[in-house]
């Protein structure tokens, strides 16, 4: 398990109201990530990392209605539209067997049982069935779903994803 990274898990997309509160574009699959009492940084591109407490989490839509420690107004709020929502690692739940956060597999070799080595994984995009890996080499990329007809093994320490791709992929 790797240290004390920070994690993106959503980006303030708006405000509701007047009290304060954040509309969020999840990242996480659960609620759960936004657990109040749980501190989390907001950034933006060219701003260092503030440290917030979370105080509430409840689903809004397709994300999340969020209230955070000393901000109390809209005009407050209105200043973080657009900042991404990063965790310390260390403050998310623990993951059940072969299940990974993304953002470990971002930049792992993968290597194919008959091409040999494809690339690196450069973003991950869920789609309806199953999560999609985009794997980068130079200009061509290849597209990977994350299901076992796929993916054999994925080992986090030694940074390799292996996989068994149809001979017409």
């Amino acid at each position: 398990m790797k240290g004390n990274t920070l994690f993106t898990i959503g980006k303030v997309t708006g405000v509701h109201g007047l009290k304060g509160n954040l509309k969020v574009w999840s990242y996480a699959e659960s609620i759960d990530t936004f657990n109040p009492g749980t501190n989390v940084f907001l950034k933006s591109k060219d701003q260092f990392e503030k440290q917030y407490k979370i105080l509430t989490a409840s689903a809004y839509k397709k994300g999340v209605m969020l209230s955070l420690e000393g901000i109390d107004s809209r005009n407050l709020a209105q200043e973080l539209v657009d900042k991404e929502i990063l965790i310390n690692r260390n403050d998310l739940p623990e993951l059940e067997e072969d299940t990974y956060y993304w953002q470990d597999l971002l930049g792992l070799d993968v290597i194919d049982k008959r091409r040999g080595f494809i690339g690196k994984i450069e973003h991950i995009f869920p789609t309806g069935a199953n999560d999609v890996l985009v794997v980068k080499q130079n200009d061509q990329e290849v597209l990977i779903p994350i299901h076992k007809s796929f993916i054999e093994s994925i080992d986090i320490d030694a940074q390799t994803v292996k996989t068994i791709l149809p001979e017409d992929y």
